[in-house]
């Protein structure tokens, strides 16, 4: 190519006549453009070059002819080796062979994986053998199971065998690979082999390829070489060497002046180019050039990435204390020369920036770790200690948190809450420390002062790295004087910052000793920050510094209120957890007997204790009866919260209503069951709430056991409604759960229920409960009774040792259900406190009946009220000798008070009735009714029984009669 450069224009052929010297109308210095031509043009760069191609494409192409001749035998047997041992190796080796050469039939397995493999690979046989050369698999099937035509020892001694041999093929190659088991040992063998001549008929289809490649190099050589020229011409104006080379040396200046390094490195290594920044930035001798990356002293991780030529984008490397920005791309990508170039940003400026980054990163892990790990439970003092423990292993050495009283029993801080009471109300606390001592939250609050006085809050957590810290204790209830931070903070919902303790800022004036002992401990830094949560300000968390030697600072201060943010809503949240709780606990245990009544037919002894996750519907009862029984009721409402709660003492008092009817078991839970179904019917779904509107909830579900016991016969009468069986211990020590017939829950309806009665042993115990004591979601109902039959079965316990041992036995950790249990010991009333009598149906024999009574009760020591009494039984022996048919029999029962019972056949209840002045009968029974206590009626299955009772009168010394 030409230039034609006249040290004026800018284009090739700028000499006179070329157009562009003064004779040039337009002045742009351009002279004639030659015309480039084949014969002209070899004189030219550019046909120099077009010749020189040609004569290296030909000489390429002869010189491949050749070697290709040359080495098709020796490549094609070599080939032939290398995929035979490879087609060997890889069916010898797959995945499941040993097992299947140890199987039942291996060539039906093998066989069509050997067919599918020589057929892939292109080899012309893949054949599966014993160790001994028996063929499992082969292309032909008749030659299976006979034996393989080659050197296998060597194979069977575990190594790999290769031999060239003459077949029917031809000049052929096989290979032979032994199969091994997980111990080494040798299970099969396999071969393959090739022809040479299939793998150097690839070379021969190779030589038409290799000449047209030449022929389309030849051409492509043409055209580039002529474009090449055209365009050099046209992009480079005709510029000269010199022009040429004064724009490389602007190039230079600019790549020497950027502030930004940049290194080029060849293909072997070496750094070819450093540009200035580059030198400054790695700090690297002059003769850099022409040297290996790994020994100008670059960082180990900066020298791996040059020398590997590795795509790279911004990774951070460091150069002494500098931190650079790398990014790197190799130069061969787009045809260029082997090598790669680096380009380097110093970033030193930005480490404190990217610090900041890095501590906003740590800070929002830790406040999202903070959230996971505070108020994993509704319960206020756990969810402080998760504060305390959670802060110490992270933000500070000493962490405690201080709340109201108030708060931990669930209520609202009232206003004043907090503050101490007036002098001379307080008494000593360790350490010095003033306080309320034995004084409760209650009476305190009754005479707190709500200004000038001091703060009063209970240490609910504490944690710290070492625990000999000399901090006030867990549990102590703290005054904290005006200017103490905590009592700031409290009171004002500020944080209070005191980065050097030992400065006594005005911090000590609490306890000037005790906060001595604290910075002699070692304890230089603190912050103290409301517990604030809905606008209320709940109590305070302290974060202090012992071995960590910074202070507190800003960040930390903002650190601090996010964690005691986040541990505030869930302290919050447990406060009122456990004031929702209380309440529906406090509503649950006063619809529950708050004690028992007096009797002598059963020592009771019971537990209730209510689920953690909420009140439930369990219940039970001892309700005292006519004739000196005692009934005994257990049931559950199925579900939990205020509605069970509430259906629960519906039911418990329809019980009791019906027991005044002295009804017997069956009949009550056929009642409660009708009962259940009429408020279902009036308060469910398609029932009408109190203002007239549907969707009341109903009673989903309730069980029931109802039992009466009766001292005279030792008979126990019992009845369920869906409800576990009853526990019977025998004084031997045997337990027995008895066999009552289940019947259905209550409110089903449809099915009647059954009555059971069985006679009890002096000093056994009667066992009832609720299904919460056996039942738990990871132990089955029937294991639950088996621990509950071995809990029971020791003779000899009162009780309440029985109740204690049930409980230690079976109570889960956490109860989800509730769990109700009675133990009744029997008692028996004893054979000289009962009398009976049969009377003939004759007026004439009441007399002596009255006579027999008044001698009896002169036996009791009771004749002061023996009057009265011949009194009541002459009115009712006269009534049933003169209303009911049949024997009729007197009994007299000396308990708690004086019972008198008159049995007949009749099935009539007598009423009571007011006569009028002129009427002459009619007045038996409100005689009755004024004399008696107590009277009334309950039937049997022979007829009804007329009963009344009296209280005993007073012993000789005045006390009353056991």
């Amino acid at each position: 190519m030409r230039t034609g450069w006249n040290g004026r224009g800018s284009g090739p052929g700028s000499g006179p006549g070329s157009g562009g010297g003064p004779g040039d109308p337009n002045g742009r210095g351009y002279g004639r453009r030659h015309r480039w031509s084949p014969v002209r043009g070899v004189r030219t760069v550019a046909g120099q070059v077009f010749v020189l191609q040609v004569g290296v494409v030909l000489l390429l192409v002869v010189a491949a002819v050749v070697a290709l001749v040359l080495q098709s035998r020796y490549d094609s047997e070599r080939e032939a080796r290398n995929r035979s041992m490879a087609v060997a190796e890889s069916f010898a080796n797959a995945p499941g062979m040993v097992s299947v050469l140890r199987g039942h039939d291996p060539s039906a397995v093998l066989q069509p994986l050997a067919e599918r493999a020589r057929k892939g690979s292109g080899v012309d046989f893949v054949v599966a053998m014993t160790p001994q050369g028996i063929r499992y698999t082969h292309p032909n099937p008749a030659r299976i199971g006979k034996h393989f035509m080659g050197s296998i020892r060597p194979a069977a001694e575990g190594r790999t065998v290769q031999e060239t041999f003459t077949g029917t093929l031809g000049l052929s190659v096989r290979s032979v690979v032994p199969v091994k088991d997980a111990q080494g040992k040798v299970v099969g063998l396999v071969a393959a082999g090739i022809t040479i001549k299939k793998v150097s008929g690839a070379a021969d289809h190779q030589l038409p390829l290799l000449f047209g490649a030449a022929a389309a190099a030849m051409a492509l050589a043409t055209a580039g070489t002529a474009l090449v020229s055209r365009r050099l011409r046209r992009q480079t104006h005709g510029l000269d060497p010199s022009e040429m080379t004064r724009m490389y040396e602007h190039h230079d200046a600019v790549l020497h002046s950027v502030r930004e390094g940049v290194l080029i490195v060849g293909g072997d290594g070496r750094l070819v180019l450093a540009n200035d920044e580059a030198r400054r930035l790695f700090d690297l001798p002059t003769d850099a050039e022409g040297r290996l990356v790994s020994e100008l002293g670059f960082d180990p991780h900066t020298a791996a990435l040059l020398a590997s030529g590795r795509p790279a984008t911004d990774e951070v490397h460091t150069a002494g204390e500098r931190l650079l920005s790398v990014s790197h791309r190799p130069t061969d990508r787009d045809g260029g020369p082997p090598g790669s170039v680096a380009t380097l940003r110093d970033t030193t400026e930005l480490r404190a920036l990217s610090g900041k980054v890095d501590l906003a990163r740590n800070r929002l892990k830790l406040l999202y770790d903070a959230g996971v790990s505070i108020g994993t439970t509704l319960d206020v003092v756990r969810t402080a200690q998760e504060l305390a423990e959670y802060a110490v292993a992270r933000f500070a050495d000493y962490v405690s948190v201080d709340l109201a009283d108030s708060v931990l029993r669930g209520e609202e801080p009232p206003d004043g809450a907090g503050v101490s009471p007036p002098d001379g109300v307080g008494v000593s606390l360790p350490d010095g420390v003033s306080g309320l001592g034995g004084l409760d939250a209650a009476s305190w609050a009754s005479v707190a002062t709500a200004d000038g006085g001091r703060t009063v809050l209970r240490r609910t957590a504490l944690s710290g790295i070492r625990d000999d810290g000399p901090l006030y204790p867990l549990g102590m209830l703290i005054e904290f004087g005006p200017s103490a931070p905590q009592a700031r903070g409290f009171r004002s919902g500020a944080v209070t910052v005191e980065p050097v303790l030992g400065d006594f800022g005005g911090w000590q004036e609490q306890d000037p000793e005790h906060a001595r002992r604290i910075v002699d401990y070692g304890i230089h830094s603190m912050i103290t920050v409301p517990l604030r949560a809905r606008g209320v300000v709940l109590g305070v968390a302290s974060f202090m510094r012992a071995e960590k030697p910074e202070p507190f600072e800003e960040d930390d201060v903002s650190l601090a209120e996010e964690l005691v943010t986040r541990a505030a809503v869930s302290i919050d949240n447990a406060r009122r957890y456990t004031r929702e709780h209380t309440m529906a606990v406090t509503l649950q245990r006063s619809l529950l007997p708050r004690m028992l009544p007096e009797q002598n037919a059963l020592d009771v002894a019971y537990r209730y204790l209510p689920a953690e996750s909420g009140v439930g519907g369990d219940w039970f009862d001892v309700i005292p009866l006519p004739g000196a029984r005692v009934a005994l009721v257990v049931g559950d409402v199925v579900g939990h919260g205020l509605h069970a709660a509430a259906t629960m003492g519906r039911l418990r008092t329809a019980v009791h209503n019906f027991s005044t009817l002295d009804l017997p078991p069956d009949e009550i839970l056929s009642h409660l069951d009708d009962l259940i179904a009429r408020i279902d019917q009036d308060e469910g779904p398609g029932g009408l709430d109190g203002d007239g509107s549907g969707g009341s909830e109903g009673i989903t579900g309730a069980t029931c056991l109802y039992a009466i016991y009766d001292p005279v016969t030792r008979r126990c009468t019992m009845a369920r409604a869906g409800h576990p069986p009853p526990a019977l211990v025998r004084p031997d020590g045997s337990v027995e759960f008895l066999d009552l017939p289940a019947g259905p829950p209550l409110g089903l309806g449809g099915l009647p229920f059954e009555t059971a009665q069985l006679e009890l042993p002096e000093g056994s115990h009667l066992v009832l409960y609720t299904d919460g004591l056996i039942e738990k979601r990871d132990r089955d109902i029937d294991t639950g009774l088996e621990m509950l039959r071995g809990a029971l079965a020791h003779p000899g316990r009162t009780p309440e040792d029985a109740c204690t041992a049930v409980l230690d036995a079976l109570l889960p950790d956490r109860p989800s259900d509730d769990i109700a249990l009675i133990v009744a010991r029997t008692r028996v009333l004893e054979p000289g406190l009962t009398a009976d009598w049969e009377v003939p149906s004759d007026p004439a024999q009441v007399a002596g009946v009255r006579a027999a009574v008044a001698r009896k009760l002169a036996e009791w020591d009771l004749g002061d009220v023996a009057f009265t009494t011949e009194l009541i039984l002459s009115e009712l022996i006269t009534n049933a000798i003169r209303y009911a048919t049949g024997p009729i029999r007197v009994r007299l029962l000396c308990d708690r008070s004086l019972i008198c019972e008159v049995f007949d056949t009749s099935s009539t209840s007598p009423h009571l009735r007011y006569a009028g002045t002129t009427d002459e009968g009619g007045r038996g029974l409100f005689l009755v009714s004024q004399f008696a206590d107590r009277w009334g009626t309950r039937y049997t299955a022979d007829g009804k029984v007329i009963w009344t009772e009296q209280a005993l009168p007073l012993s000789k010394n005045g006390e009353p009669r056991a």
